[in-house]
Protein backbone atom coordinates (compact mmCIF):
# COMPACT_ATOMS: atom_id res chain seq x y z
CA UNK A 1 0.00 0.00 0.00
CA UNK A 2 1.52 3.60 -0.78
CA UNK A 3 1.39 6.22 1.58
CA UNK A 4 1.62 9.27 -0.31
CA UNK A 5 -1.63 10.33 -0.91
CA UNK A 6 -1.91 14.00 -0.11
CA UNK A 7 -4.85 16.17 0.67
CA UNK A 8 -5.78 19.72 1.11
CA UNK A 9 -7.50 20.19 4.56
CA UNK A 10 -9.90 22.87 4.49
CA UNK A 11 -9.68 22.74 8.08
CA UNK A 12 -5.85 23.26 8.53
CA UNK A 13 -5.50 25.50 5.03
CA UNK A 14 -2.76 23.06 4.05
CA UNK A 15 -2.02 19.41 1.66
CA UNK A 16 -1.61 16.71 4.19
CA UNK A 17 -0.68 13.45 4.48
CA UNK A 18 -3.38 11.28 4.70
CA UNK A 19 -3.39 9.22 7.54
CA UNK A 20 -6.75 7.70 8.53
CA UNK A 21 -7.73 7.44 12.14
CA UNK A 22 -8.02 3.55 12.09
CA UNK A 23 -5.16 2.28 10.07
CA UNK A 24 -6.19 1.36 6.66
CA UNK A 25 -9.92 2.00 7.33
CA UNK A 26 -11.67 4.72 6.12
CA UNK A 27 -14.81 6.58 7.19
CA UNK A 28 -15.87 9.08 4.44
CA UNK A 29 -18.99 10.91 4.18
CA UNK A 30 -20.23 13.19 1.16
CA UNK A 31 -23.17 15.88 1.63
CA UNK A 32 -25.41 14.26 -0.75
CA UNK A 33 -28.73 16.37 -2.60
CA UNK A 34 -31.78 18.21 -1.35
CA UNK A 35 -34.24 16.61 -3.74
CA UNK A 36 -36.70 19.74 -4.19
CA UNK A 37 -35.83 19.52 -8.28
CA UNK A 38 -34.08 17.70 -11.32
CA UNK A 39 -30.38 17.30 -10.59
CA UNK A 40 -28.07 19.39 -12.19
CA UNK A 41 -24.52 19.67 -13.33
CA UNK A 42 -23.32 20.77 -10.01
CA UNK A 43 -24.62 17.97 -8.27
CA UNK A 44 -22.89 15.85 -10.73
CA UNK A 45 -19.58 17.23 -10.07
CA UNK A 46 -20.04 16.26 -6.56
CA UNK A 47 -20.72 13.38 -6.55
CA UNK A 48 -18.11 12.43 -9.78
CA UNK A 49 -15.30 14.16 -7.44
CA UNK A 50 -16.28 11.90 -4.58
CA UNK A 51 -17.05 8.57 -5.58
CA UNK A 52 -13.24 8.57 -7.85
CA UNK A 53 -11.63 9.44 -4.48
CA UNK A 54 -13.09 6.65 -3.04
CA UNK A 55 -12.41 4.62 -5.94
CA UNK A 56 -8.55 5.55 -6.01
CA UNK A 57 -8.67 4.93 -1.94
CA UNK A 58 -9.78 1.57 -2.78
CA UNK A 59 -7.32 0.98 -5.51
CA UNK A 60 -4.32 2.39 -3.29
CA UNK A 61 -5.33 -0.83 -0.84
CA UNK A 62 -7.61 1.47 1.84
CA UNK A 63 -11.09 -0.15 3.12
CA UNK A 64 -13.24 2.63 2.23
CA UNK A 65 -16.84 2.98 3.74
CA UNK A 66 -18.76 5.78 1.71
CA UNK A 67 -21.86 7.50 2.71
CA UNK A 68 -23.62 10.19 0.93
CA UNK A 69 -27.60 11.38 2.31
CA UNK A 70 -30.33 13.03 0.79
CA UNK A 71 -31.99 15.55 2.63
CA UNK A 72 -35.25 14.34 2.10
CA UNK A 73 -37.35 16.99 4.42
CA UNK A 74 -36.41 20.93 3.57
CA UNK A 75 -38.43 24.11 2.93
CA UNK A 76 -37.85 23.81 -0.73
CA UNK A 77 -39.10 20.31 -0.89
CA UNK A 78 -42.13 21.23 1.47
CA UNK A 79 -42.82 24.27 -0.83
CA UNK A 80 -42.56 22.35 -3.97
CA UNK A 81 -45.04 19.94 -2.87
CA UNK A 82 -47.54 21.67 -2.26
CA UNK A 83 -47.95 23.34 -5.57
CA UNK A 84 -48.19 20.13 -6.70
CA UNK A 85 -50.52 18.83 -4.03
CA UNK A 86 -48.55 16.02 -2.97
CA UNK A 87 -47.26 14.72 0.15
CA UNK A 88 -44.08 16.10 0.77
CA UNK A 89 -42.40 12.62 1.29
CA UNK A 90 -44.35 11.41 -2.18
CA UNK A 91 -42.87 14.23 -4.27
CA UNK A 92 -39.16 13.80 -1.95
CA UNK A 93 -39.35 9.72 -3.02
CA UNK A 94 -40.40 10.66 -6.29
CA UNK A 95 -37.48 12.71 -6.95
CA UNK A 96 -34.73 10.80 -5.36
CA UNK A 97 -35.62 8.11 -8.10
CA UNK A 98 -35.20 10.66 -10.71
CA UNK A 99 -31.95 11.57 -9.62
CA UNK A 100 -30.82 8.02 -8.88
CA UNK A 101 -31.78 7.15 -12.22
CA UNK A 102 -29.47 10.03 -13.72
CA UNK A 103 -26.50 9.19 -11.43
CA UNK A 104 -26.59 5.87 -13.02
CA UNK A 105 -26.33 6.80 -16.39
CA UNK A 106 -24.36 9.32 -15.77
CA UNK A 107 -22.11 5.81 -14.38
CA UNK A 108 -21.48 7.56 -10.82
CA UNK A 109 -21.24 4.77 -8.45
CA UNK A 110 -23.49 3.87 -6.12
CA UNK A 111 -22.06 4.90 -2.30
CA UNK A 112 -21.64 1.89 0.34
CA UNK A 113 -24.66 3.54 2.60
CA UNK A 114 -27.29 5.73 1.67
CA UNK A 115 -28.43 7.51 4.38
CA UNK A 116 -31.96 9.74 4.56
CA UNK A 117 -33.26 12.75 6.72
CA UNK A 118 -36.75 11.29 7.50
CA UNK A 119 -35.24 8.03 9.23
CA UNK A 120 -32.88 9.64 11.80
CA UNK A 121 -35.18 11.42 12.96
CA UNK A 122 -35.56 9.89 16.59
CA UNK A 123 -32.04 9.70 16.80
CA UNK A 124 -31.75 13.54 15.59
CA UNK A 125 -34.70 14.54 18.61
CA UNK A 126 -32.00 12.09 20.83
CA UNK A 127 -28.75 14.14 19.96
CA UNK A 128 -30.40 17.50 20.23
CA UNK A 129 -31.73 16.70 24.07
CA UNK A 130 -28.81 15.96 24.99
CA UNK A 131 -26.96 19.02 23.56
CA UNK A 132 -29.60 21.07 25.73
CA UNK A 133 -28.50 18.86 28.46
CA UNK A 134 -24.78 19.99 28.32
CA UNK A 135 -26.33 23.49 27.83
CA UNK A 136 -25.48 23.89 24.61
CA UNK A 137 -28.83 24.46 23.11
CA UNK A 138 -31.96 25.68 24.34
CA UNK A 139 -35.34 25.35 23.82
CA UNK A 140 -37.94 28.98 22.83
CA UNK A 141 -41.43 28.95 24.23
CA UNK A 142 -42.76 28.68 21.01
CA UNK A 143 -41.43 24.88 20.39
CA UNK A 144 -37.79 25.95 18.10
CA UNK A 145 -34.14 24.57 19.90
CA UNK A 146 -31.48 26.60 18.71
CA UNK A 147 -27.67 26.32 19.29
CA UNK A 148 -25.80 28.17 21.11
CA UNK A 149 -22.94 29.59 18.73
CA UNK A 150 -21.62 31.30 22.07
CA UNK A 151 -20.78 28.48 23.53
CA UNK A 152 -18.35 26.64 21.27
CA UNK A 153 -15.37 28.44 21.44
CA UNK A 154 -13.66 27.61 18.55
CA UNK A 155 -16.85 28.48 16.06
CA UNK A 156 -15.25 29.66 12.85
CA UNK A 157 -12.09 27.40 12.27
CA UNK A 158 -13.00 26.06 9.47
CA UNK A 159 -14.24 28.92 7.36
CA UNK A 160 -11.74 31.04 9.31
CA UNK A 161 -14.66 33.81 9.88
CA UNK A 162 -14.61 35.72 13.48
CA UNK A 163 -18.25 35.83 15.14
CA UNK A 164 -18.58 39.08 14.43
CA UNK A 165 -18.17 38.58 10.62
CA UNK A 166 -19.91 35.16 10.65
CA UNK A 167 -23.42 36.96 10.29
CA UNK A 168 -22.71 37.56 6.30
CA UNK A 169 -23.68 34.47 4.55
CA UNK A 170 -25.73 33.23 7.37
CA UNK A 171 -29.91 33.45 7.10
CA UNK A 172 -31.26 34.83 10.61
CA UNK A 173 -34.24 33.21 11.28
CA UNK A 174 -36.72 35.99 12.58
CA UNK A 175 -37.61 34.73 15.98
CA UNK A 176 -37.38 37.16 19.24
CA UNK A 177 -36.85 34.17 21.23
CA UNK A 178 -32.80 34.13 19.99
CA UNK A 179 -30.47 34.92 22.22
CA UNK A 180 -28.10 36.05 19.66
CA UNK A 181 -28.76 35.84 15.63
CA UNK A 182 -25.61 33.25 14.70
CA UNK A 183 -27.68 30.65 16.64
CA UNK A 184 -29.11 28.16 14.16
CA UNK A 185 -31.49 26.00 14.73
CA UNK A 186 -31.84 22.47 15.78
CA UNK A 187 -35.42 22.11 15.80
CA UNK A 188 -38.08 23.57 14.06
CA UNK A 189 -41.61 23.94 15.20
CA UNK A 190 -44.45 22.95 12.99
CA UNK A 191 -46.04 25.29 10.90
CA UNK A 192 -49.48 25.23 9.26
CA UNK A 193 -49.40 22.73 6.14
CA UNK A 194 -46.32 21.23 6.63
CA UNK A 195 -45.24 17.57 7.76
CA UNK A 196 -44.18 17.59 11.38
CA UNK A 197 -43.00 14.37 14.12
CA UNK A 198 -43.63 14.73 17.46
CA UNK A 199 -41.01 15.63 19.85
CA UNK A 200 -40.41 16.75 23.58
CA UNK A 201 -40.51 20.36 22.14
CA UNK A 202 -43.90 19.74 20.48
CA UNK A 203 -44.49 19.05 16.61
CA UNK A 204 -41.81 20.19 14.21
CA UNK A 205 -38.57 18.97 12.21
CA UNK A 206 -35.33 19.00 12.25
CA UNK A 207 -32.98 22.07 11.29
CA UNK A 208 -30.32 21.51 8.59
CA UNK A 209 -27.72 21.34 10.08
CA UNK A 210 -28.36 18.90 12.33
CA UNK A 211 -29.08 16.23 9.45
CA UNK A 212 -25.87 15.44 8.66
CA UNK A 213 -24.23 15.31 11.77
CA UNK A 214 -26.61 13.03 13.35
CA UNK A 215 -26.87 10.50 10.39
CA UNK A 216 -22.56 10.46 10.46
CA UNK A 217 -23.45 9.72 14.42
CA UNK A 218 -25.22 7.34 13.81
CA UNK A 219 -23.93 5.12 10.80
CA UNK A 220 -19.65 5.97 11.94
CA UNK A 221 -19.52 7.26 15.38
CA UNK A 222 -18.08 10.16 17.00
CA UNK A 223 -14.85 10.56 14.24
CA UNK A 224 -14.89 10.12 10.37
CA UNK A 225 -11.84 10.64 8.38
CA UNK A 226 -13.10 12.27 5.16
CA UNK A 227 -16.07 14.79 5.27
CA UNK A 228 -16.71 16.40 1.85
CA UNK A 229 -19.28 18.54 -0.23
CA UNK A 230 -19.59 21.80 -2.50
CA UNK A 231 -17.43 25.11 -0.96
CA UNK A 232 -20.94 26.48 -0.90
CA UNK A 233 -21.46 23.98 2.39
CA UNK A 234 -17.98 25.60 3.44
CA UNK A 235 -20.09 27.91 5.97
CA UNK A 236 -22.24 27.53 7.75
CA UNK A 237 -23.23 24.28 7.11
CA UNK A 238 -20.11 22.49 7.76
CA UNK A 239 -19.14 24.95 10.35
CA UNK A 240 -21.89 24.06 12.14
CA UNK A 241 -21.76 20.54 11.72
CA UNK A 242 -18.69 20.70 13.63
CA UNK A 243 -20.31 23.03 16.44
CA UNK A 244 -22.66 21.09 17.37
CA UNK A 245 -20.91 17.46 16.68
CA UNK A 246 -17.98 18.66 18.90
CA UNK A 247 -19.94 19.82 21.56
CA UNK A 248 -21.37 16.69 22.00
CA UNK A 249 -18.75 14.61 21.46
CA UNK A 250 -15.30 16.89 23.35
CA UNK A 251 -13.85 15.03 19.87
CA UNK A 252 -12.43 16.00 16.31
CA UNK A 253 -15.55 15.65 14.07
CA UNK A 254 -13.30 14.77 10.66
CA UNK A 255 -9.71 14.53 10.61
CA UNK A 256 -9.95 15.74 6.96
CA UNK A 257 -12.64 18.30 5.35
CA UNK A 258 -12.27 18.58 1.76
CA UNK A 259 -14.43 20.97 -0.60
CA UNK A 260 -14.79 21.28 -4.23
CA UNK A 261 -15.16 24.22 -6.20
CA UNK A 262 -17.89 25.74 -8.02
CA UNK A 263 -19.75 25.49 -11.29
CA UNK A 264 -20.48 28.72 -13.11
CA UNK A 265 -22.22 28.94 -16.07
CA UNK A 266 -20.58 31.98 -19.16
CA UNK A 267 -19.10 33.27 -16.11
CA UNK A 268 -21.72 33.55 -13.43
CA UNK A 269 -22.62 31.67 -10.62
CA UNK A 270 -25.47 29.32 -11.44
CA UNK A 271 -28.56 29.59 -10.17
CA UNK A 272 -32.37 28.34 -9.95
CA UNK A 273 -33.09 32.16 -10.20
CA UNK A 274 -30.70 33.31 -13.29
CA UNK A 275 -32.35 30.33 -15.09
CA UNK A 276 -28.84 28.74 -16.01
CA UNK A 277 -28.96 25.21 -14.41
CA UNK A 278 -27.57 23.17 -16.80
CA UNK A 279 -29.83 19.61 -15.86
CA UNK A 280 -28.39 16.37 -16.03
CA UNK A 281 -30.85 15.05 -18.54
CA UNK A 282 -30.39 17.56 -21.11
CA UNK A 283 -26.61 17.64 -20.95
CA UNK A 284 -26.49 13.38 -21.19
CA UNK A 285 -29.14 14.42 -24.41
CA UNK A 286 -26.74 16.48 -26.08
CA UNK A 287 -23.02 14.91 -24.97
CA UNK A 288 -21.71 11.07 -24.00
CA UNK A 289 -21.20 11.04 -20.63
CA UNK A 290 -17.75 10.47 -21.14
CA UNK A 291 -16.93 13.70 -22.96
CA UNK A 292 -19.02 15.95 -19.81
CA UNK A 293 -17.03 13.79 -17.57
CA UNK A 294 -13.44 14.62 -19.69
CA UNK A 295 -15.01 18.57 -19.19
CA UNK A 296 -15.19 18.43 -15.96
CA UNK A 297 -12.24 16.40 -14.70
CA UNK A 298 -9.54 18.93 -16.63
CA UNK A 299 -9.66 21.12 -13.90
CA UNK A 300 -8.46 20.83 -10.02
CA UNK A 301 -11.64 19.95 -8.43
CA UNK A 302 -11.21 22.66 -5.65
CA UNK A 303 -11.08 25.89 -8.66
CA UNK A 304 -14.53 27.18 -9.96
CA UNK A 305 -15.53 25.56 -13.31
CA UNK A 306 -16.61 27.96 -16.17
CA UNK A 307 -19.14 25.95 -18.32
CA UNK A 308 -19.69 26.92 -22.18
CA UNK A 309 -20.30 24.74 -24.71
CA UNK A 310 -16.80 25.21 -26.01
CA UNK A 311 -15.88 23.45 -23.11
CA UNK A 312 -17.73 20.60 -24.10
CA UNK A 313 -17.12 20.71 -27.46
CA UNK A 314 -13.55 20.71 -26.80
CA UNK A 315 -13.91 18.04 -24.66
CA UNK A 316 -15.64 15.90 -27.25
CA UNK A 317 -13.18 16.78 -30.46
CA UNK A 318 -10.42 15.34 -27.82
CA UNK A 319 -11.84 11.99 -26.60
CA UNK A 320 -12.86 11.69 -30.89
CA UNK A 321 -9.37 11.72 -31.48
CA UNK A 322 -8.62 9.94 -28.67
CA UNK A 323 -10.63 7.07 -29.32
CA UNK A 324 -10.11 7.34 -33.46
CA UNK A 325 -6.11 6.32 -32.72
CA UNK A 326 -7.67 3.26 -30.54
CA UNK A 327 -10.17 2.06 -33.21
CA UNK A 328 -6.78 2.08 -35.66
CA UNK A 329 -4.64 0.03 -33.10
CA UNK A 330 -7.29 -2.29 -32.82
CA UNK A 331 -8.05 -2.95 -36.52
CA UNK A 332 -4.28 -2.95 -37.28
CA UNK A 333 -3.25 -5.11 -34.42
CA UNK A 334 -6.18 -6.40 -32.80
CA UNK A 335 -7.18 -6.46 -29.16
CA UNK A 336 -5.13 -4.72 -26.98
CA UNK A 337 -3.06 -7.02 -24.67
CA UNK A 338 0.22 -6.61 -21.69
CA UNK A 339 0.41 -3.38 -20.19
CA UNK A 340 2.66 -0.15 -20.00
CA UNK A 341 3.56 0.17 -15.74
CA UNK A 342 4.85 3.69 -16.81
CA UNK A 343 1.07 4.73 -17.66
CA UNK A 344 0.29 3.46 -14.60
CA UNK A 345 2.61 5.15 -12.47
CA UNK A 346 2.14 8.88 -14.16
CA UNK A 347 -1.66 8.17 -13.15
CA UNK A 348 -1.50 7.01 -9.31
CA UNK A 349 1.73 9.83 -8.90
CA UNK A 350 -0.76 12.42 -10.18
CA UNK A 351 -3.90 11.44 -8.33
CA UNK A 352 -1.80 10.92 -5.47
CA UNK A 353 -0.92 14.63 -5.21
CA UNK A 354 -4.65 15.79 -3.87
CA UNK A 355 -6.59 13.66 -6.53
CA UNK A 356 -4.98 16.02 -9.60
CA UNK A 357 -7.06 14.54 -11.68
CA UNK A 358 -6.16 17.72 -13.95
CA UNK A 359 -2.35 16.42 -14.23
CA UNK A 360 -3.30 13.09 -15.47
CA UNK A 361 -5.34 13.99 -18.12
CA UNK A 362 -2.95 15.70 -19.37
CA UNK A 363 -0.58 13.12 -20.02
CA UNK A 364 -3.09 11.87 -22.43
CA UNK A 365 -2.70 14.38 -25.20
CA UNK A 366 1.42 13.05 -25.31
CA UNK A 367 0.39 9.39 -24.83
CA UNK A 368 -1.93 9.62 -28.32
CA UNK A 369 0.48 11.70 -30.18
CA UNK A 370 2.93 9.11 -29.49
CA UNK A 371 0.78 6.33 -30.29
CA UNK A 372 -0.14 7.83 -33.23
CA UNK A 373 3.71 7.76 -34.53
CA UNK A 374 3.84 4.09 -33.19
CA UNK A 375 1.00 3.08 -35.30
CA UNK A 376 2.47 5.12 -38.02
CA UNK A 377 5.86 2.67 -37.42
CA UNK A 378 3.96 -0.39 -37.47
CA UNK A 379 5.55 -0.54 -33.67
CA UNK A 380 3.47 -2.95 -31.55
CA UNK A 381 4.01 -1.69 -27.94
CA UNK A 382 1.60 1.20 -28.85
CA UNK A 383 -0.63 -1.82 -27.51
CA UNK A 384 0.56 -2.11 -24.28
CA UNK A 385 0.49 1.55 -23.55
CA UNK A 386 -3.39 2.33 -24.90
CA UNK A 387 -4.27 -1.34 -22.83
CA UNK A 388 -2.85 0.31 -19.66
CA UNK A 389 -4.87 3.79 -20.51
CA UNK A 390 -8.11 2.02 -20.83
CA UNK A 391 -7.58 0.16 -17.45
CA UNK A 392 -6.07 3.13 -15.59
CA UNK A 393 -8.27 5.93 -16.61
CA UNK A 394 -11.32 3.51 -16.14
CA UNK A 395 -11.20 5.30 -12.48
CA UNK A 396 -12.45 8.51 -14.18
CA UNK A 397 -15.10 7.29 -16.27
CA UNK A 398 -13.22 7.09 -19.61
CA UNK A 399 -12.64 4.86 -22.18
CA UNK A 400 -15.47 2.18 -21.29
CA UNK A 401 -16.73 3.37 -24.82
CA UNK A 402 -16.15 0.49 -27.76
CA UNK A 403 -13.95 2.88 -29.91
CA UNK A 404 -16.12 2.27 -33.34
CA UNK A 405 -19.25 3.19 -31.55
CA UNK A 406 -17.95 6.61 -29.81
CA UNK A 407 -17.01 7.27 -33.07
CA UNK A 408 -20.13 6.50 -35.73
CA UNK A 409 -22.00 8.38 -32.44
CA UNK A 410 -19.76 11.98 -32.90
CA UNK A 411 -19.96 11.52 -36.43
CA UNK A 412 -23.59 11.19 -36.85
CA UNK A 413 -24.15 14.74 -34.48
CA UNK A 414 -21.38 15.71 -37.11
CA UNK A 415 -22.87 15.04 -40.14
CA UNK A 416 -25.59 18.05 -40.55
CA UNK A 417 -22.34 20.56 -39.37
CA UNK A 418 -19.24 19.17 -41.57
CA UNK A 419 -20.14 17.64 -45.21
CA UNK A 420 -17.97 14.09 -46.07
CA UNK A 421 -16.76 15.83 -48.88
CA UNK A 422 -14.90 18.56 -46.66
CA UNK A 423 -13.89 15.64 -44.01
CA UNK A 424 -11.85 13.73 -46.10
CA UNK A 425 -10.13 16.72 -47.79
CA UNK A 426 -9.23 17.14 -44.30
CA UNK A 427 -8.26 13.73 -43.66
CA UNK A 428 -5.71 13.79 -46.80
CA UNK A 429 -4.57 16.71 -45.76
CA UNK A 430 -3.72 15.00 -42.19
CA UNK A 431 -2.07 12.72 -44.29
CA UNK A 432 -0.25 14.58 -46.49
CA UNK A 433 1.00 16.42 -43.07
CA UNK A 434 1.94 13.28 -41.81
CA UNK A 435 4.07 12.14 -45.21
CA UNK A 436 5.94 15.56 -44.50
CA UNK A 437 4.37 17.31 -47.85
CA UNK A 438 3.45 20.46 -46.90
CA UNK A 439 2.84 21.53 -49.98
CA UNK A 440 0.21 19.36 -50.61
CA UNK A 441 -1.34 20.28 -47.08
CA UNK A 442 -1.10 23.53 -47.61
CA UNK A 443 -3.05 23.58 -50.66
CA UNK A 444 -5.32 21.25 -49.41
CA UNK A 445 -6.23 23.99 -46.39
CA UNK A 446 -6.96 26.61 -48.91
CA UNK A 447 -8.75 24.55 -51.03
CA UNK A 448 -10.97 23.71 -48.09
CA UNK A 449 -11.12 27.66 -46.41
CA UNK A 450 -12.30 28.40 -49.95
CA UNK A 451 -15.55 26.21 -49.41
CA UNK A 452 -16.79 27.63 -46.48
CA UNK A 453 -14.86 25.89 -43.64
CA UNK A 454 -11.77 25.84 -41.17
CA UNK A 455 -9.14 23.06 -40.60
CA UNK A 456 -7.08 23.91 -37.27
CA UNK A 457 -3.71 21.80 -36.23
CA UNK A 458 -4.75 20.64 -32.61
CA UNK A 459 -2.33 18.81 -29.74
CA UNK A 460 -3.95 15.41 -30.83
CA UNK A 461 -4.89 15.85 -34.66
CA UNK A 462 -7.38 18.42 -36.38
CA UNK A 463 -10.18 20.52 -35.86
CA UNK A 464 -12.78 21.33 -38.69
CA UNK A 465 -15.25 24.33 -38.45
CA UNK A 466 -17.06 26.63 -40.20
CA UNK A 467 -15.91 30.08 -41.13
Amino acid sequence: MNKNIKFYNSLTRQKEAFVPLDKDNVKMYACGITPSAEAHIGHLYQALIYDIMRKFLVKEGYKVVYARNYTDVDDKIIAKSNELHLPANEYADKMIKKIDKEMQAFQIGEPDIWLYATKTIPDMIDFIGKLIEKGKAYQTPNGDVYFSVDKFKEYGKLSGRRTDEALDGVRIENDEFKKSPLDFALWKSAKEGEPYWESPWGKGRPGWHIECSVMNFVTFGEQIDIHGGGRDLLFPHHENEIAQTESLTGKPFAKYWIHNGLIRVNGQKMSKSLGNSLLMEDLRKKYHVEVIKLALLQNSYHTDINITDKLFEDSEKHLYNFYTVLNEVKKKFGEFARSDKKVEDDFDDAMRDDLNTSKAISYLFNIFKEAREKLQNNDKSVMATLNSVINTYSLLGLFKEIPENFINMVDKKSEVEIPKEIKALAEKRWQAKKDRDFALADSLREEIQSLGYLVKDTRDGYDLSKI
